[in-house]
């Protein structure tokens, strides 16, 4: 009996914190690197890969992390305001960020798209880049 409580609970929570897809991952590259990221199951990420491959230009905010415009709105979903270094995320509709510090946004928060799982630190400088994100087979 336990463990089947405690094997809902475990799926409940999985599935309510966006859980990672395995089969949708994707390539984050530019001049700087590249990295790969997995994303989260949510209606934000399955729009955004039905757009890829994309190219986006990004900026440096606050010195936390690199944001950029996409070519289209994507559907809100649940937001949180804590993200931690290597969160893909959307702040507005059409605001990809990656960021490459941990913190905390004021409210409403952002939509988690995904989390980097490379080394996040080669987009922790200064000034402006194209970022091309893709999907991997």
């Amino acid at each position: 009996m336990r463990k089947s409580i405690l094997g809902v609970v475990i799926i409940t929570t999985f599935v309510s914190t966006g859980s990672a897809m395995a089969q949708e991952r994707v390539r984050v590259s530019s001049d700087w690197g590249d990295v790969t990221a997995e994303l989260v199951d949510n209606s934000a990420t399955r729009s955004l890969v039905r757009m890829l491959p994309l190219t986006i230009t990004m900026r440096d905010h606050l010195r936390q992390e690199k944001t950029g415009k996409l070519p289209a709105s994507l559907p809100t979903v649940e937001r949180q305001q804590d993200f931690t270094v290597g969160t893909l995320g959307l702040w507005s509709s059409d605001d990809f960020v990656i960021y490459y510090r941990g913190g905390r946004v004021p409210s409403p928060g952002i939509i988690i798209l995904g989390r980097v799982t490379g080394d996040v630190s080669i987009f922790d400088r200064p000034g402006s880049f194209t970022l091309r994100v893709e999907r991997l087979e």
